[in-house]
């Protein structure tokens, strides 16, 4: 099927954020093992399948629209050294795949491609409602019981 080729582009900028947050959350995931805080590693390591699956869902559809996927570009890739600066980074991307979401959702609107937009609402409540929300929510108990606190609960 030839689709938009709005869209197509779209869910190809749309990849790069995903990809990127794939490969953060991987690096982030075994330096945690690493580390052995194996709380934060099985979910961090979770993150990165999560990711995985909202990449591949962008191949499928673009791969359909008869778009090409671009598996090279990574944007918004930014490792941390410590564990509230990999949450820090962890939660920005997450809020830039949202604000990406957002904007390749309207060029589905406009586009009248109501599948591809639909399976974005899905990805951007997961996004939102899983993701960012449980980061949100690591950030938070770093600032009210401090980082050393924080990091011995997750061994």
């Amino acid at each position: 099927m030839n689709g938009s080729q709005k869209v197509v582009q779209g869910l190809n900028e749309l990849l790069a954020y995903e990809l990127a947050a794939m490969d953060q959350y991987f690096i982030h995931s075994q330096m945690y093992l690493d580390w052995g805080l194996n709380k934060l590693y099985e979910r961090i390591n979770h993150e990165f399948d999560d990711e995985k699956g909202h990449a591949t869902k962008l191949i499928e559809r673009m791969l359909f629209l008869g778009g090409v996927p671009d598996m090279k570009t990574r944007t918004g890739l930014e490792i941390g050294n410590d564990v509230e600066a990999m949450l820090s980074s962890d939660l920005r991307v997450e809020y830039e795949v949202a604000s990406k979401l957002r904007d390749v959702i309207s060029i589905c609107e406009a586009e009248k491609d109501y599948v591809s937009r639909d399976m974005l609402v899905v990805l951007l409540d997961d996004t939102e409602n899983d993701h960012a929300h449980w980061l949100e929510q690591q950030l938070g108990l770093i600032k009210r019981i401090g980082l050393q606190n924080y990091t011995q609960s997750q061994l």
